[in-house]
């Protein structure tokens, strides 16, 4: 019976080793499931189509091929097609007969020549074509949620949601690499390849026990019985020659014979704890196998998908904004340090671009006035992004720098014009040290933007900048006194102070006048939670400095370094005027509300002096 049951185990150990073994071999599913396309044709520009990126579940591997430099990102799908715009592009996408890769052109859209012909706006909407048309590269758009370049050959890794699309690029003027490969990882572990092993293992050790054994059974049941009669005594036999020794090569004995089995499970032992230690010969029954991989861009919460699904998404994430803070920072030191107004014009705009650019031309006549403060790049400790699928597109974020306190905190209002355009700082803040920023949408939502007209709130933000300057000029006898929150606004103070100390040092034989009026720039304004918005606006402050005598002269104070480098007088006869940007950003409340208008931030510089004529 021993025989038999070691006989059984032998084969049963043999049968599991060999479907351990065939499940790793013969059996084992392929790692990748790939899908190829050319794409033929000059089209510059080549969408790698949501439904192609998803034509198997798993990450992604996305394998362009082409002769030159080669470039890939990815981004949603509304803003590669916007960015696209008009012109020729081809797509790859996922045949639902077939389950192969398609690939085809779409055309340039030619502007119908009567319609450039009807003058008016045309004229100016032609113009911001052509500008667009100009950046042919899409390398560098802030669009991206990442991107990717080589030569020859590009390869990357990703997670895509849906709403995800790649576009493949050369330079932008040559034809788009041909070659697409998406590769996806299949599932191909053998979570029962270990356990048959092992197993296979176990009963072979098994088998060889109950082996031995049933010969350790035989032996003893051949042996003489203890209790045996005694019969005649035999005569001696004569002794037999002593044989010849042998090998232990030669042994063919049943000892042997097991001492070479004995071996046989070693070997199988020793191979599989070398090959079974992969965790895909095991079966996993931990919870963590459940879990979905996290997709690469995270334009959306899953928390917020219900919540938000008819909202517009917002204009960007902040894995986007970090990057392009980041870039702008850099930016703008390097354009500082050089006085460099070109490069500087490429990252800013608005107010934020002319009290910048008229630091730069003050340093150049005297480099002993500071610059302005350095614009961090991070960490960004606020970010509202607008809710929006059209251009233009404004953000809102604040940085600070907590490793130098000597960099106050800073609010940035951002603004892309167009698609092929990059975010340029429109506003730019240094926030009160009491300020207190309302409740509003999380990034990943965003806020929708306020009409400059809106009169749902207690002031429309077209009119909020009239509003304070007539403040700054009347103080308490303004209409808008009461609608402004006066403690806490240090910029009224500054102004005040400041105002004061030019009245004390003017000699007697000038004198001069202030005033304030709202600056030609556009409101940019971001909802809150409560029905409020937040608000950037832009003012201007002048002071005329003029003789009162007949044959008096005026001049800049003694330590106004920027006016004399402006203006580059020391004393005139005619008189002089100062000219400064003011950037002013507030908390409107809802109409109606018993809260006042706050100011969250500001900022000030002398744009222009000049002699009167």
């Amino acid at each position: 019976m021993r025989f038999v049951l070691a006989i059984a185990a032998f084969v049963l150990a043999a049968v599991m080793i060999v479907l351990g073994i065939a499940q790793r071999t013969i059996l084992l599913e392929p790692a990748f499931t790939s899908l190829s396309s050319t794409v033929t044709g000059t089209a510059k520009y080549t969408v790698i189509d949501p439904s192609a990126l998803a034509a198997s579940s798993g990450s992604q591997t996305i394998n362009v091929r082409g002769d030159g430099p080669i470039f890939v990102a990815y981004g949603r799908s509304e803003d590669v097609a916007a960015w696209i715009g008009d012109d020729s592009f081809a797509t790859v996408g996922l045949s639902e007969k077939t389950g192969e890769l398609t690939s085809t052109i779409t055309a340039a859209v030619t502007p119908d020549d009567s319609e450039g012909a009807t003058g008016g706006g045309a004229g100016t909407d032609a113009a911001t074509t052509d500008a667009a048309a100009a950046i042919m590269n899409p390398a560098g758009s802030d669009l991206w949620l990442d991107e990717y370049s080589g030569t020859n050959s590009v390869t990357t890794t990703l997670t895509l949601p849906e709403g995800i699309s790649v576009i493949v690029a050369s330079d932008g003027i040559e034809p788009a690499p041909a070659s697409i490969r998406l590769s996806w990882a299949s599932d191909n572990s053998t979570p029962w390849a270990g356990p048959l092993l092992a197993g296979g293992a176990l009963l072979l050790l098994a088998g060889l026990v109950l082996y031995l054994l049933a010969l350790l059974h035989l032996r003893r049941s051949r042996r003489p019985r203890r209790n045996v009669p005694r019969g005649p005594r035999m005569p001696r036999l004569p002794r037999a020659p002593r044989p010849k020794a042998i090998k232990a090569s030669q042994i063919t004995s049943r000892r042997g014979i097991a001492r070479r089995v004995a071996i046989l499970p070693i070997i199988v032992v020793s191979g599989l704890a070398l090959s079974g230690c992969s965790a895909d010969l095991w079966p996993d029954f931990s919870t963590a196998n459940t879990a979905t991989a996290t997709p690469t861009p995270t334009p959306q919460s899953t928390d917020s998908v219900e919540a938000a699904a008819e909202l517009p998404p917002p204009a960007v994430t902040v894995s986007q904004l970090e990057t392009i803070m980041s870039e702008i920072s850099l930016l703008t030191a390097d354009a500082d340090a050089n006085l460099n107004t070109e490069t500087l014009a490429t990252r800013f705009t608005g107010p934020a671009l002319e009290q910048r650019l008229a630091n730069y031309k003050i340093r150049a006549v005297d480099p002993a006035v500071a610059p302005l403060v350095a614009l961090a790049g991070a960490p960004l400790t606020f970010t509202l992004p607008q809710q929006t699928n059209s251009w233009p597109r404004v953000v809102m974020t604040v940085i600070q720098d907590e490793n130098d306190p000597s960099i106050p905190t800073m609010a940035v209002i951002l603004k892309q014009e167009s698609p092929r355009t990059n975010y340029q700082v429109d506003y730019l803040f240094a926030l009160e040290q009491s300020a207190h920023v309302p409740k509003v949408a999380p990034a990943i939502v965003g806020a929708p933007a306020i009409a400059p007209d809106n009169k749902l709130l207690l002031l429309p933000p077209d009119e909020l900048a009239a509003a304070y300057a007539d403040i700054l000029v009347q103080g308490e006898a303004s209409p808008s006194f009461g609608l402004f929150e006066s403690e806490g606004d240090n910029f009224r103070v500054q102004v005040a102070d400041l105002n004061a100390a030019k009245i004390a040092a003017l000699p007697s034989t000038a004198s001069i006048e202030f005033a304030a009026a709202a600056g030609s720039d556009e409101a940019v304004a971001l909802a809150t939670n409560d029905s409020g918005s937040i608000v950037a606006v832009s003012m201007t402050e002048t002071e005329t400095v003029k003789p009162v005598d007949a044959g008096a002269t005026v001049g800049p104070a003694a330590d106004a370094l920027a006016t004399k480098a402006l203006s580059g007088i020391t004393t005139t006869a005619k008189g002089f005027s100062n000219t400064y940007r003011d950037q002013l950003l507030f908390y409107v409340p809802t109409a109606g509300s018993s809260d006042k208008i706050v100011l969250l931030g500001f900022a000030q510089g002398l744009i222009t002096s000049a002699e009167l004529p």
